[in-house]
C-alpha cells in the first residue's frame, strides 16, 4: 500500500494561478503520452507516486489522452482509486475537452452538448465526483464563445470541477471569455499553452499579456518540445525515440541538421550553468514573469527527479539570455 513521503512538501514551491487563492506546484505531471492502454501499470503507478512524493500535487489529464483516447483517464483512476485515494483532497486534478472524442457531431470541439457529456464521461473513468480544474482544449470559430463559457460555468455550478481553464486560446479570444466567465460569476484561473525555447508563439499571439491583463496564471505545455530539448538527441536521432515510432507531434523533418547544431549548442550553455539540457529549458520557461507551472511528461521515475532539479538554478544572465535567443530563433 502507497504511503506519501513525510516530507513531500519540503523543497517544492508553489505558485498561485493569477490572483486567485489556488496554486499550482512548479512542476506538474502530464499523464498524455505514456499512460495509454501500452504502457506498463506499475511504471505508471511509480511514476505517479514519485511526482507525489517529491510535492507535484497536479495530475494533468485530457479526456483523448490514451492511447486509446480516455485510457490516460482510466488508468489514472486506477492508481487513485487503488493506491492514492487517501490523498485525494492533496491533488489537483485537471482534465479537459475540446478535441476529436467520439463519432458524430458531439463529440468534438465547443458545444455544451459535448462539454457537458465529456466531463461526465471523465469522471466516471476516474472514478471522481469532480475534477479540480476543467478546461476547454481549444478554440472554436463554429460554436458560439458564449455557448462554451456556458457550459464551463454550468459544470463548476453542477459540481463536477472547482476552477475552469482555456487551452491553446490566443489573447484575444481569452479576454472576451473572461468577461463571459467574470459576468456569469465562474472561478477561471488558468491557461494551459505551448512555450518553449524553440516555440515562442505565446510571446506574439497576445496570450502572455492578456494573462497578466486579466491577472489569470499560465501553465505551460511541450517545455521540452516533445523531447527536443534533452540529451536524447545531442548525438543525433535514436531508433527507439518518439521520431521513429510515432511521428505524430515531432517527425524527422523537423529534426535538421541546423536544428540538431542548436539543440548541441544550448546543451553547452546549460553544461556551463551546472544543469542537463532539459533543466534549463525549464528554468527558462517556468523563469518567466507570469508562469505559474510547467507541464512535464515522463516515461520513468528518474525523469520526474531529475526535471525538479530544474528549481535549482533559475537564474540566467542576461549573457545567457541573449545566447539562448541567438540560438533558438
Amino acid at each position: 500500500m502507497y504511503v506519501a513521503n513525510d516530507k513531500r512538501y519540503d523543497s517544492i514551491e508553489y505558485r498561485k494561478c493569477g490572483e486567485s487563492g489556488l496554486k499550482l506546484p512548479a512542476i506538474s505531471l502530464g499523464l498524455w503520452h505514456n499512460f495509454g492502454d501500452n504502457a506498463d501499470f506499475e511504471n505508471m503507478s511509480k511514476m505517479c507516486f514519485t511526482a507525489f512524493d517529491n510535492g507535484i500535487t497536479h495530475f494533468d489529464l485530457a479526456n483523448n489522452y490514451g492511447p486509446s483516447v480516455g485510457s490516460a483517464e482510466t488508468n489514472f483512476g486506477k492508481i487513485l482509486n487503488q493506491s492514492m485515494r487517501a490523498y485525494r483532497d492533496e491533488m489537483i486534478i485537471s482534465t479537459k475537452a475540446g478535441y476529436y472524442m467520439w463519432p458524430g457531431p458531439y463529440g468534438d470541439f465547443g458545444s455544451r452538448k459535448y462539454l457537458i457529456s465529456s466531463i461526465d464521461q471523465s469522471l466516471k473513468r476516474m472514478g471522481l465526483d469532480y475534477v479540480d480544474i476543467f478546461y476547454h482544449h481549444r478554440m472554436d470559430k463554429d460554436t458560439p464563445l458564449y455557448e462554451t463559457m456556458w457550459a464551463l460555468d454550468s459544470i463548476v455550478k453542477s459540481g463536477k470541477a472547482l476552477y475552469v481553464g482555456l487551452s491553446n486560446y490566443d489573447g484575444e479570444t481569452m479576454k472576451e471569455a473572461a468577461d463571459i466567465l467574470n459576468e456569469l460569476h465562474c472561478p477561471f484561473v488558468i491557461n494551459q499553452n505551448r512555450y518553449s525555447i524553440f516555440d515562442r508563439t505565446v510571446e506574439h499571439n497576445g496570450i502572455l499579456e492578456a494573462a497578466k491583463e486579466y491577472k489569470k496564471g499560465m501553465i505551460i505545455f511541450s517545455p521540452l518540445a516533445q523531447g527536443l530539448l534533452t540529451n536524447r538527441y545531442l548525438k543525433g536521432i535514436p531508433e527507439d525515440s518518439r521520431v521513429r515510432t510515432d511521428g505524430r507531434f515531432l517527425n524527422e523533418r523537423s529534426l535538421s541538421d541546423e536544428k540538431l547544431q542548436k539543440v548541441q549548442k544550448l546543451n553547452v550553455i546549460a553544461e556551463n550553468r551546472g544543469q542537463t539540457l532539459a533543466q534549463m529549458a525549464l528554468s527558462w520557461v517556468y523563469g518567466k514573469e507570469g508562469i505559474t507551472s510547467v507541464l512535464i511528461g515522463a516515461s520513468k521515475p528518474e525523469q520526474i527527479i531529475e526535471n525538479l532539479k530544474m528549481t535549482e538554478n533559475l537564474t540566467f544572465t542576461k549573457q545567457e539570455l541573449e545566447e539562448i535567443d541567438k540560438i533558438a530563433l
